[in-house]
């Protein structure tokens, strides 16, 4: 959960603009410890857990804006909120957060087909910004498919498009170590 709060500025530069401040507040549902049971759960089923709400999603999500919204074989899907808080200095929305919503479908598509006791990190990423993303562009859909995984590595891609508009806005690929348990 996400909550927005203004104020007016106290003192310096920003009491120039005018502009009262802002504030951003998240919380969010630590990960539980890896318990046998989780261990014993393929990333599918981590996924759909997840999903319905017997485990937290990552961190990450509520930090940046974006949830996970659909996990099958092979594919995850995720989407994503921009707004002020991501802009960069020159006042679009920053890259890091589209690049952190193409890793999280691309290694999420991997986990999808791994069996438990597996887990994966990425080891590259390769990002393909199209078009800018503003404060007020509305929600963006992120679907990752997995293309190849094996015994040591995975590859997989992902789309970043406008719910609002179809239209592409990033694309990714990436390679992801697996790691198997022993």
């Amino acid at each position: 959960m996400t909550t927005y709060e203004t104020g007016i500025p106290e003192t310096g530069a920003l009491q120039q603009t005018g502009a009262p401040l802002r504030s951003r507040t998240h919380t969010w549902q630590p990960r539980p410890e890896m318990t046998p049971e989780i261990f014993g759960m393929s990333g599918l089923e981590i996924l759909r857990a997840s999903l319905k709400g017997e485990l937290p999603g990552a961190s990450m999500m509520s930090t940046l804006g974006f949830r996970l919204t659909e996990a099958a074989e092979g594919v995850a899907v995720f989407e994503g909120d921009p707004g002020d808080h991501l802009l960069n200095p020159m006042g679009t929305v920053h890259g890091g957060f589209l690049a952190t919503l193409l890793d999280s479908a691309l290694g999420s598509s991997v986990m999808t087909l791994l069996p438990a006791g597996t887990a994966y990190t990425t080891v590259q990423l390769g990002v393909h910004m199209i078009r800018p993303v503003m404060a007020d562009t509305p929600t963006l859909r992120c679907e990752g498919t997995a293309l190849h995984v094996g015994r040591t590595t995975a590859t997989a891609e992902a789309r970043v498009t406008g719910t609002h508009d179809g239209k592409l806005y990033a694309h990714a690929t990436t390679t992801c170590a697996i790691l198997r348990a022993g």
